[in-house]
């Protein structure tokens, strides 16, 4: 088990990583903003995709639309798991702005 300190550091540099990223889409296509652990990434219709960290729950939760994901750092890979076994955090967000954006983006 991490300690809060390690998991805080972990989660900020993933989403800035993220944040990194998609900096470079048009901001008419996709806004991107990192504000005290909430990532806010806007669409070009005003809709929004939300991941923040649940500092309590030891988790990066993640939401779009009417869905939402909670992941967990395995110990071992280090990756950011879903708690419901949907995969990594990097392939449900991958996904979610490929049929967002209309194309690939690389997390």
């Amino acid at each position: 088990m991490t300690s809060d300190l390690e998991f805080g550091k972990a989660a900020d540099l993933f989403m800035e990583g993220v944040m990194d990223s998609l900096s470079e889409n048009d901001p008419d296509e996709l806004d991107v903003d990192l504000a005290m652990g909430v990532l806010t990434m806007e669409f070009g219709d005003g809709s929004k995709c939300i991941m923040n960290r649940q500092a309590a729950a030891r988790q990066i939760w993640l939401a779009e639309g009417a869905s939402a994901w909670h992941f967990a750092q395995d110990p071992v890979t280090r990756h950011w798991m879903d708690t419901k076994g949907r995969g990594r955090l990097e392939t449900v967000l991958g996904r979610i702005l490929e049929r967002r954006l209309g194309k690939k983006i690389e997390l």
